[in-house]
């Protein structure tokens, strides 16, 4: 357990909104669990930032979010986290919101479909066609992900390399799953960690149903890394996809690909949350705001 007060309280209020086994429910009231969890933590969105809602294709909604002051031209790709069961456009509105005012680019959220209604590929394949929207117009885009998210981040970063697509100029993982084994290292370690454990990831996992072994699915079995976009990647100590991020930022690092990792010794899965209230999330927000400006640009 961790021992910072404010992660301990947010904990507590997390706990009060979602039960431990809420995986156990149906999926319509994991949703409604996690839509009052998010909105708990809802924020005032920074001054002068607009937004506005739009669909790509026809039925991929997205939500753009525009700085008073922008200073780059390249775009924010943010993927939500929530096991691809839960989340939507308004579960990190907030979130979104905070990255594109810091950064001073537009950001562009994705409601990509869930399982277990969809299975793989078609939240990859949804926020693909997103990606691609943005590249085609020339565009150069920052992939940005949690959780759930940060594996769609990452496939995409891999996808775009498979189809030459070019224009990726980075990648900000955080906490992300990316395919590890679900018996060894954090996944043992931190099987029962508050916030998410290992039997929570296995759920999630089933109700996806991606294939094993595909490197768009899972990261972690890509056979090269060579040439990838650089990448920022973050994990929290206390949660079982910390190794997830541990062995993907190696393996990045040794193909040449340029890396910066942090880990937060004090966090849990689904700190951006406690990103107002705890002093280890409020450090590692502001590294992933740094990260996503600095591939961003000026």
């Amino acid at each position: 357990m961790p021992t910072e007060t404010g992660i301990l309280q947010f904990l507590a209020i997390c706990d009060s909104f979602y039960p431990a086994d809420a995986v156990a429910a149906p999926i319509s009231q994991q949703r409604q669990w996690y839509d009052a969890l998010c909105a708990r933590f809802d924020q005032p969105l920074p001054e002068g930032l607009t937004t506005e809602d739009a669909l790509v294709l026809d039925r991929i909604a997205t939500r753009h979010y525009r700085p008073k002051a922008i200073r780059t031209e390249t775009a924010l790709l943010y993927l939500h986290g929530g096991g691809f069961v839960v989340g939507s456009l308004e579960s990190h509105h907030a979130i979104c919101a905070e990255i594109a005012d810091f950064a001073g680019a537009e950001l562009i959220s994705v409601d990509y479909r869930l399982a277990p209604e969809y299975r793989w590929p078609a939240q990859t394949d949804d926020c693909f066609e997103v990606l691609k929207h943005l590249l085609v117009s020339g565009r150069q885009v920052v992939l940005i992900g949690d959780s759930a998210g940060g594996n769609l981040a990452a496939g995409l970063a891999i996808r775009a390399q498979q189809q030459r697509l070019l224009g990726i100029a980075g990648q900000v993982l955080i906490y992300p799953t990316l395919g590890g084994d679900l018996v060894s290292g954090s996944y043992s370690e931190m099987e029962n960690a508050p916030g998410l454990k290992t039997s929570d990831v296995a759920y999630y996992r089933a109700s996806l149903k991606a294939p094993p072994g595909d490197p768009v699915a899972e990261p972690l079995a890509a056979a090269s890394y060579a040439e990838l976009p650089p990448a920022f990647i973050t994990v929290a100590h206390f949660d079982p996809l910390r190794d997830d991020g541990r062995h993907y930022a190696a393996k990045l690092a040794r193909a040449g690909v340029e890396v910066w990792f942090r880990e937060e010794p004090q966090l849990l899965h689904a700190w951006l949350r406690a990103r107002h209230m705890s002093d280890g999330a409020r450090i590692g927000f502001r590294a992933v705001c740094e990260a996503a400006s600095r591939f961003a640009g000026p």
